[in-house]
């Protein structure tokens, strides 16, 4: 006699959450203070003017302005250049 099921239920299956990364507010956008900008793991986005990095790398405004993205050469640890991109929050008029 089977002490199992013959098409019983599977014990794989179970899955995680999405996490939801990404550009929150994209350039030329109103963003508020304490509002998300960028999600993300590690520093692919550095923060620049008027933000800030949260514990988990997540980018946020700390005024109400509107959201500019640039680039800036950034020496690394090894002495190389490297283009980052930075994310900033100017002041709105």
């Amino acid at each position: 006699m089977a002490h199992t099921k013959a098409a019983g239920s599977t014990k794989l299956g179970r899955d995680s959450q999405p996490q939801y990364l990404g550009i929150k507010l994209f350039a030329g956008e109103p963003a508020n203070a304490g509002s998300i900008i960028v999600r993300q793991r590690g520093t692919k986005f550095m923060p620049g003017k008027n933000v800030r990095r949260g514990s988990d790398d997540t980018i946020y405004s700390i005024i109400k302005g509107i959201v500019k993205f640039t680039n800036k050469k950034v020496t690394s640890f090894t002495g190389h250049q490297k283009m980052k991109k930075v994310v900033n929050v100017v002041a709105a008029k």
